[in-house]
């Protein structure tokens, strides 16, 4: 890995080319924004979207990609397993990080990472939501005040069918009352994940400073470590004599 880091910004991108509020809010795409946003932090970012040769994550791209961010909801059956095979394979094997965002709680990949089924409960009704941080030291979490808000959201409640995270981040509160684990890391073969539930395909989310930074900080820890020496396997020779 380089010092800068190559990140590749997925987003299903199709609600947001219908009319109605996705493209209002969002007109060039949800996945605009955060790239802007990485780019500004002096991040190489590229886009890919679902309809895309190969959904743009062809076998270059991905050998170059250092970083994987990911946004989808209403076409995740639409995603090849073939394209999934490839990106578990260079996350478990080739160390890529992989930062998935809200609804893509449900893709492909990163329920054939966890091994379950991803789901919970939701209401779609705009509510606010209070993120804690219960992490502070942790370094997804520089820089932030100890809670925020974000003022409509998609609510998320638990139980949330995840495996047991290796580290809790944020829980969110949400104004009907519910509380949902909201920012959770995984270790996967040599991978780093992320998961961030904030972000809606409606709401102004992925313009709010807290949860750019979020995300910033989610690409920089998820990101292959380049003093990890290598790993060895097959047959080793005896210690000792």
């Amino acid at each position: 890995m380089t010092d800068q880091l190559h990140v590749t910004v997925w987003n299903e991108y199709r609600h947001e080319r219908g009319t109605g509020k996705p493209a209002e809010v969002y007109p060039q795409g949800l996945h605009v924004p955060i790239a802007n946003h990485l780019r500004e932090q002096g991040m190489d970012v590229r886009t890919a979207t679902l309809d895309e040769p190969e959904h743009g994550l062809t076998d270059d791209v991905l050998a170059q990609t250092d970083v994987l961010t990911w946004w989808g909801h209403a076409a995740h059956a639409e995603v090849s397993d073939a394209i999934v095979e490839k990106v578990h394979q260079r996350i478990v094997l080739g160390g890529m990080g992989l930062v998935v965002l809200h609804s893509g709680h449900f893709s492909k990949i990163f329920r054939r990472l966890m091994g379950t089924s991803c789901d919970l409960k939701w209401r779609d009704d705009g509510e606010k939501e209070r993120i804690w941080v219960v992490e502070p030291g942790h370094p997804i979490a520089a820089g932030l005040p100890d809670h925020f808000e974000v003022p409509m959201a998609e609510m998320y409640g638990e139980r949330f069918d995840i495996p047991q995270p290796d580290e809790l981040i944020f829980i969110s509160w949400f104004q009907g009352g519910e509380v949902f684990r909201s920012g959770c890391t995984f270790r996967r073969g040599k991978g780093r994940i992320f998961y961030f539930r904030p972000g809606h395909e409606t709401f102004p989310i992925y313009y709010q400073p807290e949860v750019l930074r979020v995300i910033t900080n989610g690409v920089r820890w998820v990101a292959p470590d380049a003093d990890t020496p290598p790993l060895r396997y097959g047959r080793h020779e005896a210690l000792e004599g």
